[in-house]
């Protein structure tokens, strides 16, 4: 199935009813929220292709309120180049009038116009003359989303971005760009209207993925913003608000290892709270998708192993590691070690008290304890066998804090 998105769950599931063991291969840029949530737990296997055409470049994509002298110049600029436009505008009622704005804008562009409600006849003579080059500017409306491949179209300008879905406006940029002429695509909302929240996110999102191959990151976004539907049913988005995007996704990945009968990770969360700075700064990583990854690759690390495998790699690409990134995989080598030791819960309290729990310490743990505590970066300690819970006294919170909370327990329990 190509362009899947265009399709409903009803075409979908017909096809697999032609034979009760038929394989079902389906593409698209940008998946529906709920086909790609399918993937990403495990109902439905998942393939992403990275490598884009030879020469192919990136399209530069404004976002912002429309202006009139911006598309003057913007559809001037292309054909200075002798290329070709198209010009967006999703509203059959009053196309024609947009269109005879831009002739008074640009009275040297030729200018056509295309949308659905022509007859079949007129609509294909439209789009024959645009591609024999009869027409500079083509105004018309999404019927351009899938299906048109134009090389000699660089620019490309939609009037009510705010209007449209993530999954659509990526689509129709795509129009754009497919040759290795550098590609434009200006999408404007109107500055007297206030931007919704869904709308100004949205348009955030296109605004930030322009690079080649964004198609995979925009779906996710899409499917954070709008939600995964009905795995059951017939609704292709929403209603994953109502539990939240991460626990939704650990339940129904849950589910579905329960269904294939494969053992289910029910791992505590472990909370650590310690008040210090421990991030990746900008300057480390510049590369914000870069930095995501880092963060999603230590955020699921498990053993003390993947920690220094992850420092390594950062030395290798990114230089020498800087003390708040030091801090933050410090975090990581404690977390690691309370997933060991099965603990819950290390925070920092009032008076620079660390809390610890559950641990319950055996008579010669709790003597390695009191000989632990009379380090000089603790000042005491107290150990409460009822609750299964022991205290730290920091002198200090600072940077190394993370770092000296796991040599602590590692010295504590170290055969663990």
């Amino acid at each position: 199935v190509d362009e899947e998105q265009r399709f409903g769950v009803t075409h979908k599931e017909s096809i697999k009813k032609f034979k009760t063991d038929i394989d079902v291969l389906t593409l698209s840029a940008t998946p529906i929220p709920r086909t790609l949530e399918m993937s990403l737990t495990g109902i439905r296997d998942l393939s992403l292709l990275h490598t884009p055409p030879a020469e192919r470049q990136p399209i530069l994509t404004h976002v912002g309120e429309y202006d009139e002298r911006a598309t003057a110049e913007a559809i001037r600029r292309e054909l200075l180049r002798e290329g070709q436009v198209f010009f967006v505008h999703n509203k059959v009622e009053d196309i024609t009038e947009v269109a005879a704005r831009l002739q008074e804008m640009v009275p040297e562009a030729r200018i056509g116009v295309a949308h659905g409600q022509m007859d079949e006849g007129s609509l294909e003579q439209v789009v024959i003359d645009f591609w024999e080059r009869s027409y500079d500017v083509l105004v018309c409306t999404t019927i351009i989303e899938s299906g048109i491949d134009m090389p000699s179209v660089n620019t490309l300008v939609v009037d009510r971005a705010d209007l449209m879905g993530l999954g659509q406006l990526h689509q129709l940029r795509g129009r754009v760009g497919r040759s290795e002429q550098r590609a434009y695509a200006y999408l404007f909302y109107p500055p007297t209207r206030a931007l919704t929240e869904k709308a100004f996110e949205r348009l955030r999102t296109i605004g930030e993925a322009t690079q080649l191959g964004s198609g995979f990151r925009i779906a996710m976004r899409d499917l954070e913003l709008r939600g995964a539907g009905n795995l059951l049913g017939g609704t292709q988005s929403g209603h994953i608000a109502a539990v939240g995007y991460d626990l939704y996704c650990e339940m129904v990945t849950e589910a579905v290892a329960e269904l294939k009968g494969d053992p289910v990770d029910r791992t505590s969360e472990i909370n650590i709270d310690l008040p210090i700075k421990a991030f990746l700064p900008n300057e480390y990583v510049e590369a914000e998708e870069q930095r995501l990854e880092a963060y999603r690759k230590l955020a699921a690390v498990s053993e003390l192993v993947e920690v220094a495998d992850i420092e390594a790699e950062w030395i290798d690409r990114y230089g020498p590691v800087p003390e708040v990134a030091q801090t933050l995989l410090h975090v990581a080598l404690l977390r690691a070690e309370c997933v060991s030791l099965g603990l819950e819960d290390v925070s920092v309290t009032n008076r620079n008290r660390v809390r610890v729990s559950p641990i319950e310490l055996t008579q010669s743990e709790q003597i390695r304890y009191q000989r632990l505590l009379n380090d000089e970066k603790f000042n005491g300690g107290t150990y409460k066998e009822e609750v299964a819970e022991l205290t730290i006294h920091v002198r200090e919170v600072g940077p190394k804090l993370p770092g000296d909370v796991f040599n602590f327990l590692r010295e504590l329990r170290p055969t663990k």
